[in-house]
């Protein structure tokens, strides 16, 4: 089974690069840095890589302050694992490094991974990665210490919106409940992952609630977010995480796209309620993610991006 080609993977190997995608959120830094802590601790070498930096927000995980950007990798490492990777392409700048590396294996439950890594891929629908990171460091015997326990809860916690997406299981809900037990703070880290912002984004929320557009009879809610208007908000791309949600939650709603301009691209977010297979469309524009939760990058102007999008979702609606 996958899980102990994952075991064996590790065991086989010394020193790794264990490597986090773009953008990156809860589930894969919490991921990547709860795996870094359990082969330092079974002696092995290991470096968490991000080619983005990680967001304020995710900064009180432990090892985060050591997650080494693209600047700083520099091979060798004997094995590269791709952790939440639902392709290895989302590890942007550094995907050409990475690739040079003679040993490669994936940990991921996206359904659109292609399944591309030259020596074996664990992907299995879970609600996060950090599910399976957590029945990993049990076949390896490594205990769970309290900084594995905030990881891992913070990657699956985040992953399920607080455990109330639609891709949620039980195996997500045991899992929480099991690194619970390690003493988290749970009340501190609800408020510090689920219910903090920065002013920027509590302006950028006014904006994109301004601006958002109903179509296809009330069952689309989309905004376009100018380049302009996040320097004039003064506001980052973390501060961007999120936004999607209060266009879905309209109750009319199935489907909820945000296009966000970022150094000359247009970067796409898509949720959906209970019928539209946001994945299928994100893989159509070379993207990826889950049928409730995707998206894509487009190299277009933001005005054509937007047309675009909204004539495929709506076609997917129809």
């Amino acid at each position: 089974m996958n899980l102990e080609r994952a075991a064996s993977f590790i065991q086989s190997h010394q020193s790794f690069y264990l490597a986090a995608h773009q953008s990156p959120d809860g589930d894969t830094l919490g991921s990547c840095l709860a795996l870094r802590t359990a082969l330092t601790a079974l002696g092995k070498e290991a470096e968490v890589v991000c080619p983005d930096r990680v967001p304020a927000n995710l900064g009180f995980l432990e090892g985060a302050a050591a997650v080494t950007g693209t600047e700083g990798i520099t091979l060798p490492k004997e094995a590269v694992i791709y952790v939440d990777c639902a392709d290895h392409k989302r590890t942007g700048a550094l995907q050409s490094v990475l690739e040079t590396a003679p040993y490669q294996f994936c940990i991921d439950h996206h359904g659109t991974n292609p399944r591309a890594s030259k020596d074996g891929d664990w992907v299995e629908e879970a609600g996060a990665t950090g599910e399976l990171i957590l029945r990993l460091l049990h076949a390896l015997s490594v205990p769970v210490t309290h900084g594995i326990a905030v990881a891992l809860y913070t990657a699956i916690a985040t992953d399920t919106g607080n455990f109330a997406y639609s891709n949620t299981t039980p195996d997500s809900l045991r899992a929480a409940a099991e690194l619970l037990s390690y003493g988290i703070d749970l009340p501190e880290l609800n408020r510090i992952l689920f219910r903090e912002m920065t002013l920027p984004k509590a302006k950028l929320t006014a904006y994109v609630l301004t601006e958002m557009e109903l179509s296809a009879s009330g069952r689309l809610n989309l905004v376009a977010i100018p380049q302009s208007v996040l320097d004039a908000i003064g506001a980052t791309k973390e501060d961007c995480e999120g936004l999607i949600d209060s266009l879905r939650d309209v109750d009319t709603v199935e489907a909820a796209c945000v296009l966000r301009e970022s150094g000359g691209v247009v970067r796409v977010s898509m949720r959906s309620k209970r019928t539209c297979d946001v994945a299928a469309i994100a893989k159509r524009f070379g993207g990826g993610g889950h049928v409730r939760a995707a998206g894509c990058t487009l190299e277009l102007p933001l005005e054509e991006a937007t047309r675009i999008m909204r004539e495929a979702l709506t076609e997917a609606l129809a």
